[in-house]
């Protein structure tokens, strides 16, 4: 399709690459991530897909090439715009913290001290944001104060999509969707992700598979750079 028909793209990328100590990250990637749709981006270990999602929310910068997110091309404005879940290493959890301090934390110094000492169970940024996540904080043995080290896999994985959209972005920004999950855990989290651009929010997720079910969205291929070279 030629890039001038329908509707711009949320992310539009060309010739992307970068390169780390050890070699290349990521080479040559040129992609468009439909706005409002789930696209996954699908690698092997190695393959520099968690880089590559890195890139695209603004947090790293590459070698080569161009990037822009609902057109803007400068890191600290796509920063705005894409919001980052779980990336390990850049944004882990805290097992010593609850589900409440977390989501405390991670709301915007704007928002009043009375919402800030409501339950997120209860009305206000933070309870959408756990609904919107599919994390239900009811059947947690200690409610929201159930500490993170006692969570699972999943839902570990939930919690960080909920820290992620109490800051509304435009665009989600997923690492490992499908690592360490069952296969109908895994369909129920891509569920998740597909209702999560019923409001036009755009996802883009990084697995080691194509993501099961109807209305998958679009499956990007990653190749290890050494593949790419002739």
């Amino acid at each position: 399709m030629s890039q001038h028909d329908g509707p711009p793209p949320a992310i539009r990328a060309a010739g992307l690459s970068l390169r780390g100590g050890h070699g290349w990250v990521y080479r040559d990637v040129t992609l468009d991530v439909p706005a409002g749709g789930l696209t996954t981006i699908v690698g092997a270990g190695g393959s520099g897909r968690t880089g590559l999602l890195l890139t695209l929310g603004g947090r790293m910068r590459p070698a080569a090439g161009t990037l822009a997110v609902h057109g803007h091309t400068r890191p600290e404005r796509i920063r705005r715009l894409a919001a980052l879940g779980l990336v390990g290493g850049v944004n882990d959890l805290d097992d010593a913290l609850s589900v409440r301090d977390h989501l405390h934390e991670r709301l915007r110094p704007g928002i009043s001290r009375l919402r800030r000492r409501r339950s997120p169970a209860g009305p206000g940024p933070a309870a959408t944001a756990l609904r919107q996540a599919g994390l239900e904080v009811t059947v947690l043995p200690d409610g929201d104060r159930t500490l993170v080290r006692h969570l699972g896999r999943e839902q570990r994985l939930r919690l960080g999509i909920a820290l992620a959209l109490v800051d509304e972005p435009r665009v989600l920004l997923l690492d490992d969707v499908d690592a360490g999950l069952a296969a109908d855990r895994r369909a129920a989290l891509a569920a998740t992700l597909r209702a999560l651009t019923g409001d036009g929010r755009t996802v883009v997720a990084t697995a080691a598979a194509p993501l099961a079910g109807p209305r998958a969205g679009t499956t990007v291929e990653l190749r290890r750079p050494a593949e790419e070279e002739s």
